[in-house]
């Protein structure tokens, strides 16, 4: 069976919006976390909107997803109470498969934001260090939609744990849908291990 990111996606993964940054491999600099969203929108603008060829945007994109993105934290919270059942190996391979589908997720949406425009219209700070940051994303022939980009201090910079999109979040979503599959199927992490070995195969060899 294959698990993939809800519907919503929140708007098609818009992830790979703001998610997906590019065109430095230096860190980013310290700031506001305004400033910190700024920064990945206006790197990821210049490169949707370039001329480069898809596989040349993958390549600039790819290293800085381990920037801006606090993957453990999302897929801890994705996997809900199953993270405490679950055994050292069963983490460890589930952490790493996590990373490998929401990158692969994030990477086939980049050439569906040509011409976006993101502007950040305001911050606010929520429970456990994180701050919320609005924007709205505007897309040729699109409506405009209402985003808000959940970050956490990390170091001299910030860290993504969340998109809001549509008042849904990505990881409450993506949480009940792994925690349902996980339910449905005999209540063991395995089963859905082997549901996300099975995703990211047919990805990278969609003959499989």
């Amino acid at each position: 069976m294959t698990i993939r990111l809800h519907r919503r996606n929140i708007l098609g993964l818009v992830a790979a919006c703001v998610f997906s940054l590019a065109a430095s491999s230096t860190a980013f600099a310290a700031g506001t976390s305004a400033d910190f969203v700024r920064t990945l929108a206006g790197r990821l603008v210049s490169i949707i909107n370039s001329n480069a060829s898809p596989g040349q945007a993958k390549s600039e994109v790819n290293p800085l997803l381990q920037q801006a993105i606090d993957f453990d934290n999302i897929a801890k919270f994705c996997l809900g109470r199953y993270w405490n059942v679950a055994t050292p190996d069963q983490r460890t391979e589930y952490l790493g498969l996590f990373h490998q589908a929401l990158t692969n997720a994030i990477m086939d949406k980049l050439g569906s934001y040509r011409g976006v425009r993101v502007k950040v219209t305001g911050t606010e700070t929520l429970q456990q260090g994180a701050e919320g940051v609005s924007f709205i994303l505007s897309r040729p022939q699109q409506p405009d939609a209402q985003m808000q980009l959940i970050v956490r201090k990390d170091g001299d910079s910030y860290k993504v744990v969340d998109l809001i999109g549509e008042g849904v979040s990505l990881r409450l979503t993506q949480s009940k849908d792994y925690n349902s599959f996980i339910a449905r199927n005999g209540g063991k992490v395995e089963n859905l291990i082997r549901a996300m070995k099975n995703q990211v195969a047919h990805h990278d060899d969609p003959a499989n």
